[in-house]
């Protein structure tokens, strides 16, 4: 097999992850905006969600593995999980290193999310959105493909929306009125 074949599948399965995390994060803006509460129902929007976010894993895991039998980069595992430990672009590779781990601690307190507090897997889950940042940036500054117009347009065209439902989500939450098992008392 030739080398150019696992740099393709990395890239690929880099590029779907990207993908899958960014649907990931539109729907789990949905749920929690309830902007999709008449049109679909809370269960299929999260399942859906933690699908995606699943998808985003695995095939996270099949760019990493791939990344191993790439030739060109010469990878070994210490490059793809230790930051800055890379020779080959080491800032950028390192920027995907911190967003995998961001991924993973994402997936695995959401996989044992019924073991925690809420506010410890919603400050962990909120990482998301700094993940999806890192993860577009490692994208678009580690990869030689970025800077064609097609993956210019599709990031354009994923990144507003999720901007969009973000001020959204920001905007519902700072105008949420506060509960009264929320108010704090005084004695």
């Amino acid at each position: 097999m030739s080398n150019q074949v696992w740099w393709i599948a990395s890239r690929s399965a880099g590029l779907i992850s990207w993908t899958m995390l960014s649907l990931s994060i539109v729907w789990g803006l949905q749920l929690s905006t309830k902007t999709m509460k008449k049109a679909i129902k809370r269960p299929w929007l999260l399942g859906t969600h933690q699908t995606l976010g699943g998808l985003a894993t695995v095939f996270l895991l099949v760019h990493t593995v791939t990344l191993l039998f790439d030739k060109f980069t010469n990878f070994n595992l210490i490059d793809l999980f230790v930051p800055f430990s890379s020779s080959w672009h080491p800032v950028w590779v390192a920027w995907g290193v911190v967003g995998a781990w961001m991924l993973i601690a994402v997936e695995v307190t959401s996989l044992i999310k019924k073991h925690l507090s809420k506010k410890v897997w919603h400050s962990i889950h909120m990482l998301s959105f700094l993940l999806w940042i890192v993860g577009t940036i490692h994208g678009f500054l580690s990869g030689p493909d970025s800077q064609t117009m097609i993956a210019i347009a599709t990031a354009t065209f994923v990144a507003v929306p999720i901007f969009i439902m973000t001020i959204l989500r920001l905007y519902l939450w700072v105008n949420e009125p506060i509960k009264p098992s929320r108010i704090p008392i005084r004695n």
